[in-house]
């Protein structure tokens, strides 16, 4: 039941309409509601929830892109998610320009495959960077010969096992590299009118900077399209690991092995000098017979010690130990 007027309030009310300063059209307008368009060929599959979940994965996977491809490429990547939207697939595949690299990605568990499109430039760096040169992109386009493409391929691979750690907490995935594609008419995955999530990536390796996008499609994502809500993805995020692993991890060092070498003492010769070597040559060392040996570990000198025998073997007796003060 509405709020009941009072008799003060019902007397402004009169007098506010018989003076003009109240509207009637305008409260009536205001009380109607808003009718929204609804375009059939574009039913809007994906909500802004789903899109913004696509999202915070992807940043999980840029994050493990900017890692890992740098052990492969020697190089600095930089990697920034920067938009997300649900479009057509005829819109995504006319946008496409040849040469383009198209990655088909088999997305099992679930049905059909998703598409990573990168750059053209990204992959003349790749190739350069990957042979070699120093990470330079072509300033004039041109097909990607047979060993070009192997050569992405690698990279392609890597960049698809990386996607089953951040969609862990959606669905565990095994994601595989099917092909590559150059050409934009050979990756026709779904129906041109099929509604698809792109996630677009920037990316950045040494001074070539070029977008990767990931073609998700609805058939693709629906029988986990319930779970691309924020709320679900952060309620499955594993609780941190608060084991103490000092334990392991000193008693996996203290096996470890590492070399050890006790120097007798340094000398210098002339050319002519080593040249002339025979047995029973006798080589004068910068050390007394009765002076402290230095014992490295690695590269570091860490004891003293003085030379001895144990068995039938050389050995040594450790004297004092060096600090890292000393």
């Amino acid at each position: 039941m509405g709020d009941v007027l009072s008799q003060n309030e019902i007397d402004n009310l009169l007098q506010a309409l018989s003076s003009g300063e109240l509207d009637v059209e305008g409260i009536k307008e205001q009380d109607e509601k808003q009718v929204k368009d609804y375009d059939f060929a574009r039913p809007s599959k994906f909500s802004k929830e789903h899109l913004r979940t696509l999202e915070i994965i992807f940043e999980n996977y840029g994050r493990l892109l900017s890692t890992n491809l740098p052990v492969y490429l020697r190089k600095n990547v930089q990697v920034e998610v920067m938009n997300s939207e649900a479009v057509t697939y005829a819109e995504f595949s006319n946008a496409l320009s040849n040469p383009v690299l198209l990655g088909i990605i088999d997305f099992e568990p679930l049905q059909g495959n998703i598409i990573l499109e990168m750059a053209s430039n990204l992959g003349y760096a790749i190739v350069d960077r990957m042979l070699g040169g120093r990470g330079e992109s072509l300033e004039k386009v041109r097909e990607f010969s047979e060993i070009e493409r192997l050569i992405i391929e690698r990279i392609f691979v890597v960049c698809v096992n990386l996607m089953s750690e951040p969609w862990k907490n959606v669905l565990e995935i095994q994601p595989r590299l099917e092909r590559i594609e150059t050409n934009s008419q050979f990756a026709q995955i779904i129906s041109p009118s099929e509604m698809i999530a792109i996630v677009t990536i920037n990316i950045k390796i040494g001074d070539v900077e070029g977008l990767i996008n990931v073609c998700l499609p609805y058939l693709t994502l629906e029988d986990v399209i319930d779970k691309l809500n924020t709320k679900y993805w952060y309620s499955n995020l594993k609780n941190k690991d608060e084991t103490d692993y000092s334990d392991t991890i000193e008693y996996m060092i203290q096996r470890a092995k590492i070399p050890v070498k006790a120097v007798l003492g340094n000398s210098v010769l002339s050319v002519n000098d080593f040249a002339a070597l025979q047995p029973g040559d006798i080589i004068r060392l910068d050390r007394k017979v009765e002076d402290e040996l230095d014992i490295y570990v690695g590269n570091i000198r860490k004891f003293t010690a003085l030379p001895g025998s144990s068995e039938d073997k050389y050995a040594v007796r450790i004297t004092s130990v060096i600090r890292e003060e000393q």
